[in-house]
């Protein structure tokens, strides 16, 4: 496995591709590939899993609620631990603005 050098004080997960946005304007390759699922579905409701069958990480939808790309659609009363989202309409601008 290949080790990326850090700054001081960054952390390793600060480059996975999950962690978390910086801020920015733009979403990480890993979160722009599962707001861009949500363009195609009816009210934009974004996937719970990847195309591999894998739940979508948590990080990854918690910070696009947090940047505003994302929001909760509604609860799942037999998974209540499971965030179902739609995406916003900044979330769609993220996705389909060239970089």
């Amino acid at each position: 496995m290949e080790h990326k050098k850090l700054k001081p004080n960054a952390s390793p997960e600060a480059h996975t591709p999950e962690a978390e946005n910086d801020g920015g304007s733009h979403p990480t390759p890993t979160q722009r590939r599962w707001l861009a699922r949500g363009l195609g579905q009816p009210g934009g409701k974004l996937p719970l899993f990847d195309e591999h069958g894998q739940k979508v990480s948590e990080r990854t939808v918690r910070s696009c609620i947090h940047s505003g790309w994302a929001e909760p659609w509604f609860s799942n009363p037999l998974k209540p631990d499971w965030l179902i989202c739609k995406i916003t309409s900044a979330g769609i601008d993220a996705v389909t603005r060239k970089k």
